[in-house]
This record gives structure tokens, C-alpha cells and sequence, in this order.
């Protein structure tokens, strides 16, 4: 890894981590950084306040996602312009999901140009066609098949894929009226309940899947996905 990359990447973990101890009381166990070309993961592990612990005991798994949505609605321009700061790019659009009951989490930026000395993205890994596929059908049978959609591993345990063209008329109108919010939530668990009983991922690529995260743009109509991976 080219040591400018290692640099950026380790001042975006320490950054992020300190930010989420401020905000939330209470920062992760660890934060773990990938640069490709013009995408930025950041993978959160270990990431559960002992508030959110008791409303999710509690079956209210909705109140600690309301919560964290508006918390991460004032921390993500800040974490864009830290971002521009370190590296001189400043992602355009900024993605975020939660897998509470695994302590995890991530964020997801997307730059308008390559991030300097970053490597490029795999576009060629095994088994990209028929994943593509599958996450099309997978859509189809959420919402509706992706106009677009693209994928590549940043490294050998994160795979992203963006996903375009996504929402029904019956969507935008929701979102029109203000339900935007509430759309998210349930997009959120009928698509993750799609892909968390499905075994296809791990077939196609050959390796354990052990965080599946989705969030939506809806002014781009576009939707970005995190897999990772266990190590091979």
C-alpha cells in the first residue's frame, strides 16, 4: 500500500473514531478505513452505546435508528471536510447504515474525482457478473431492477456496489409528501431481509459474508452497498 494512502487512512479511523466519542458518548472499538479510487469506506466494529443497548433489549430498534440518523446528519459534512482537509477531495455524496445487532456500521463517500495516490478498484473480481445479477433480481424483487449498476472490491474483504434508477412512482411520491424517512426504514429491512437469507453471495464469491449494509440518495435516485468479507 503506497504510504500516503496508509497516512490518509489512518487519519480518517482517528478522526471518525474521535467524532463519534464526541457525539455519541461513546466511540467504537476500532475503525477500519479503504481508499479506491474515488470511494471511501469507513467500517465501524464494536459501535453500541449502553443506552441504545437497553431500547434495542427492548425491541426499539427504530428509536436508535431515528436517533443515529439525525446524529450522523450533522457529523457527516464534517467528516467530508476532514476528508478534503487530509487528502484534498471532498466526497459529493456521503452513505451511511447500521447492522445494530452486530455492533457494526459504515459510511460510504463517493468523490467526484480519484483521491491522490490511491490504488485503483477492482472491477475484475471473481465472480462480478453473477453477483451483479443476482443483486439485480434481488432488487427486482424489493422495489424494481436497477437502471445502473456497477461493483468492484476496494480490497479483498470490501466489495461495494452502487446501485442506480431504483424508485417506483409510488417511492417518489412518498418521498414527496415527506415520508422519505420512514421509506428508508422499511426499504432498509425488506432488502436486508432479502440479502441476510441469501446464500448466493458467499457461493459467488467464495468467501464468508459477515456485514451486509444499504443506504439511499433519493435526490440521485442511487443506492450504495457494503459487503465485507471474512479473510479467505
Amino acid at each position: 500500500m503506497n504510504q500516503q494512502v496508509f497516512q490518509y487512512q489512518q487519519l480518517i479511523a482517528s478522526y471518525t473514531g474521535k467524532l463519534l466519542r464526541d457525539h455519541f458518548g461513546k466511540g467504537p472499538e476500532s475503525v477500519f478505513v479503504s481508499i479506491g479510487h474515488t470511494f471511501i469506506t469507513i467500517y465501524l466494529r464494536n459501535f453500541l452505546t449502553p443506552s441504545e443497548k437497553v431500547l434495542l433489549e427492548q425491541d426499539h430498534e427504530m428509536i436508535v435508528d431515528q436517533m443515529r440518523e439525525k446524529l450522523m446528519q450533522m457529523m457527516l459534512p464534517e467528516i467530508a471536510s476532514y476528508i478534503e482537509i487530509v487528502t484534498g477531495v471532498k466526497p459529493r455524496e456521503f452513505y451511511c447504515d447500521w447492522s445494530l445487532h452486530n455492533k457494526t456500521g459504515m459510511l460510504v463517500g463517493l468523490c467526484p474525482e480519484p483521491v491522490p495516490d490511491a490504488q485503483p478498484v477492482n472491477e475484475a473480481y471473481t465472480g462480478r457478473v453473477e453477483l451483479e445479477q443476482e443483486i439485480s433480481r434481488i432488487s427486482y424483487q424489493a422495489q424494481k431492477t436497477p437502471e445502473e449498476i456497477y461493483s468492484c472490491e476496494l480490497n479483498s474483504r470490501t466489495l461495494l456496489v452502487v446501485r442506480s434508477g431504483l424508485l417506483v412512482r409510488i417511492e417518489k411520491e412518498l418521498i414527496r409528501l415527506g415520508h422519505g424517512e420512514l421509506l428508508k426504514g422499511v426499504k432498509r429491512n425488506l432488502e436486508k431481509s432479502y440479502f441476510h437469507n441469501n446464500s448466493s453471495f458467499e457461493r459467488i464469491l467464495g468467501k464468508r459474508v459477515i456485514d451486509c449494509f444499504v443506504d439511499w440518495n433519493y435526490e440521485q435516485d442511487k443506492s450504495v452497498m457494503l459487503l465485507v468479507s471474512s479473510a479467505k
